[in-house]
């Protein structure tokens, strides 16, 4: 503690320390059992008790976080939503301050997580890079040390994940609704299938059994819901019902204000109650006088992504498409073979005529994008010859080297049928990509590039007309306009 009491204050623009301080375990014979075996034994029977998984493409867990006698049981149902063979970029681990209060959030950036189980590796990379570029984070040492609210969710993802994983450990010291917001704006290129978001909190505190049972699955209902007005005015209210003894509706709300940010304008994201239980319920000295709540709640991303033109290409579908473009470039790379397909076992959908874009991402950059508008050959088939295309015949990269195809990560785009518009108003960024023609030059931009990018819509159309069409930036004002929508899925 006299070590990390050094790093003190909120500066954004620090430097990183030569040699690590690892944040050593707090929580460890509080509110889990301080030794290895121990905590092995706890765990495997909380896991063995809890909900089996029933839901796929989980993308973040609300867990709560009291002493594993009374809430890990619960805490382990959500866990068990995840798939324990997932290899996550990140797991970011979102927490609510119980011990000190500042602006914003904390990012544990100075080393690793300790607990019995062994050291939690924190991404001090990333970590840092966070801090320095968004106001939101900083590194407040005090803001770790004691408290327990993220570190008991780390044992759980020792425990329960098979391979290694980094930890972004953050810690929230605000109840500004304004800066809920800014994190999630800072977090939301991060929010996605590639990464996990484990959301600490525990529900109503100290109302007796019978209302907090009831209070609890109002809260629930909100959170739920998807909707932030909602969640809020539901705390609100809650807490101005004049319950006996109930100090809090949620202990962790920001941290899930946080996770709402993320998801209440995308549809595509639903929210599933897995399991409730409160302390009364506890075997180790339940008392219902006084209890506290504890939910595990799972958020899904949608599976089977659809348009407006129903095609639909399920999670087989988007593994076989991904097989192919993996396999035909390194074969084609490697001994300038195109590979022969077993068709057998592909479904109707990836035999249909669709056009589609193969994309190569090498270190978060872009390494070749090669597509193909016209559906005249099977999808599978446009798949193997723009993998190909991609890897060895875009002009504005190298060929494909077999010793990067370890480093490239394949993306692919499979287009819906072209639609004519008469009015730009008909463009909903995001949603559609766009393909300018005039005379003879024509010029595309996928969905995703107004999301990366930012762009507003006259920057989105003006950039593709001038950068790809090459008629200037006003060109598409007197060409032909046409938008498609895509499903983009990767590896």
């Amino acid at each position: 503690m006299i070590i990390l009491s050094l790093f003190s204050g909120g500066c954004h623009s620090q430097d990183p320390v030569e040699a690590p301080v690892n944040r050593k375990a707090y929580a460890a014979g509080k509110f889990y059992a301080g030794d290895r075996n121990s905590l092995e034994t706890d765990l495997q029977q909380l896991f063995k008790k809890a909900k089996p998984k029933g839901y796929d493409n989980v993308q973040a867990i609300i867990v709560p976080h009291a002493g594993y006698p009374y809430s890990g049981l619960v805490a382990a149902s959500g866990y068990n939503q995840i798939d324990p063979d997932s290899k996550y970029e990140y797991v970011f681990v979102i927490a609510s301050s119980h011990t000190a209060y500042y602006r914003g959030a904390s990012i544990y950036s100075k080393g690793n997580y300790e607990t019995p189980l062994g050291e939690v590796e924190v991404d001090r990379t990333l970590a840092e890079k966070l801090i320095e570029e968004n106001d939101a984070f900083s590194f407040q040492a005090k803001a770790h040390v004691t408290e327990h609210s993220l570190e008991v969710q780390l044992p759980f993802l020792q425990y329960y994940l098979k391979k290694p994983f980094k930890i972004i450990p953050i810690v929230i010291g605000t109840q500004e609704l304004g800066t809920c917001r800014d994190i999630a704006k800072a977090l939301k290129p991060y929010f996605n299938e590639k990464n996990l978001f484990v959301i600490s909190t525990d529900f109503s505190h100290f109302p007796k059994y019978e209302d907090a049972n009831e209070v609890d699955q109002k809260t629930a209902d909100a959170v739920t819901g998807n909707s932030k007005e909602q969640f809020m005015k539901v705390l609100r209210e809650n807490e101005a019902s004049g319950i006996r003894n109930l100090a809090t509706a949620m202990c962790g709300w920001t941290s899930v204000l946080t996770l709402l940010n993320l998801t209440e304008d995308n549809p595509d994201y639903e929210y599933h109650q897995v399991q409730y239980l409160n302390s009364g319920d506890a075997d180790y000295h339940p008392d219902k006088s006084r209890v506290v709540g504890y939910y595990a709640i799972a958020i899904t991303a949608d599976g089977e992504q659809q348009t407006d033109s129903d095609f639909v290409l399920t999670k087989k579908d988007k593994a076989d498409l991904l097989g192919i473009a993996r396999l035909t470039m390194e074969e084609y790379v490697s001994k300038g073979e195109t590979p022969e397909l077993n068709t057998s076992g592909f479904s109707e959908n990836i035999k249909t005529p669709c056009g589609a874009f193969v994309t190569l991402n090498k270190d978060g950059q872009l390494r070749g994008c090669i597509g193909n508008f016209e559906p005249t050959d099977p999808l599978y088939l446009v798949i193997q010859r723009m993998a190909i295309a991609a890897s060895t015949r875009d002009h504005r990269f190298s060929k494909v080297k077999e010793e990067e195809f370890d480093d490239i990560e394949l993306e692919i785009s499979v287009l819906t049928p072209m639609k004519k518009i008469e009015s730009i108003d008909e463009i909903e960024l995001g949603r559609h990509g766009i393909y300018i023609k005039k005379g003879k030059s024509s010029g595309t931009f996928l969905p995703q590039v107004a999301t990366e990018t930012g762009w507003s819509l006259e920057e989105f159309l003006g950039h593709c007309a001038r950068d790809k069409a090459r008629i200037g930036w006003e060109g598409w004002k007197t060409a032909d306009i046409y938008i498609y929508e895509a499903l983009v899925f990767h590896e």
